[in-house]
């Protein structure tokens, strides 16, 4: 699908998602004065060789959130996202493991804020695509000690009734939900798995600060939504399949009308290595940035990896942007840097 496609689902209103970040919403989505609000809390105390500080952490999240919704305590901001009834997934990035991915301590201050929002712990889902990266990376020694949940997309199955359709084929694997099956239209759908679409009711998205090699980030829009479907051997050759797949799979009402929330694990900003633990090629930024517009985040991200690369390659990052603009037209969020207002805060000596 190219961009004229984007503009027809605007046309048709199919995709009104994610716009809670938008300070201004009785104004058209491309009118300048809409803008993206980001939260971004600094305490050079957080890490300490590269492990992180629990109780400073909770802080951090603490007054991230007290900041982004104006609430005075921690667990009524919590509840302007969620409800006790709500259950909820928290989607991390688990495959570099607890140094690179997202850092298990951040999810624990998460976790304990929802709980102090009476959300119960049987409710909390901490989720990624795999179970062994969840496992390896700490989560499930996390999630017994906390008595929350730990799940992997992959091990729930798949939606038939929920999916993603281009006429784009795929070269089906093992787990995909229509592995093995012959006839027509066989491969042209991603189907959403079970996880998302029956067992959650809202999301939180914990992204690490971590490159990509083809979306720029592993953050809160490519990990999301290529976390929550199958069949994805067909966009990765491809860029342009990749950076139009992601906003459309994204903009699904069933995945991105559930996502409430994004912060973006920025302790440590690994700059080269994907999805590989490279601390080598990383620097300790200490911070941990909220925002109900993934898309923002996603490209401060982008702007503040390319800003510690040993190599800037300038064209190369200007390309990744048509990611993230497909991602406005779909109204997912705001791309644009000028419109996207950061608020700094440091909580050390709190």
């Amino acid at each position: 699908m190219q961009r004229h496609v984007f503009l027809n689902w605007l046309l048709c209103g199919w995709c009104s998602v994610a716009i809670g970040a938008q300070t201004v919403t009785n104004l058209p989505p491309g009118d300048p004065r809409v803008m993206a609000r980001v939260v971004v809390v600094e305490d050079h105390r957080a890490t300490v060789a590269f492990n992180t500080q629990d109780d400073v952490i909770q802080k951090m999240v603490d007054l991230g959130m007290t900041r982004l919704t104006g609430q005075a305590k921690p667990a009524d901001a919590w509840r302007k996202f969620v409800s006790p009834k709500d259950r909820v997934g928290i989607k991390v990035f688990s495959a570099p493991g607890q140094y690179s991915g997202t850092r298990p301590a951040v999810v624990a201050s998460v976790v304990r804020g929802l709980v102090a929002a009476g959300v119960p712990a049987r409710n909390i889902i901490i989720w990624d695509r795999h179970l062994v990266d969840l496992r390896l990376a700490g989560f499930s020694d996390l999630g017994e000690r906390l008595g929350v949940r730990v799940a992997a997309s992959t091990d729930a199955g798949y939606d038939e009734t929920k999916f993603y359709d281009t006429p784009l084929l795929g070269r089906l694997v093992y787990g995909d939900h229509e592995f093995g099956k012959t006839g027509e239209g066989v491969g042209r759908k991603s189907f959403v798995s079970k996880l998302v679409t029956r067992e959650m009711t809202r999301i939180i998205n914990v992204t690490p600060m971590l490159n990509h090699n083809l979306a720029g980030v592993s953050g809160n829009l490519a990990g999301c939504a290529l976390g929550s479907v199958d069949n994805l051997l067909r966009f990765e050759a491809d860029t342009e399949r990749l950076f139009t797949a992601i906003p459309e799979i994204y903009a699904l009402p069933v995945l991105g009308d559930r996502v409430v929330l994004n912060i973006t694990d920025a302790l440590v900003c690994q700059y080269e290595g994907g999805e590989r633990g490279l601390l080598h090629y990383s620097v300790v930024l200490n911070e941990l940035r909220f925002s109900t517009d993934p898309v923002a985040l996603d490209v401060l991200s982008v702007r503040e990896l390319e800003r510690h690369r040993q190599s800037a390659r300038p064209e190369a990052v200007e390309k990744l942007m048509e990611l993230y603009r497909n991602a406005s037209l779909v109204e997912i969020g705001i791309s644009e840097p000028t419109r996207i207002r950061v608020e700094r805060v440091n909580t050390t000596g709190q």
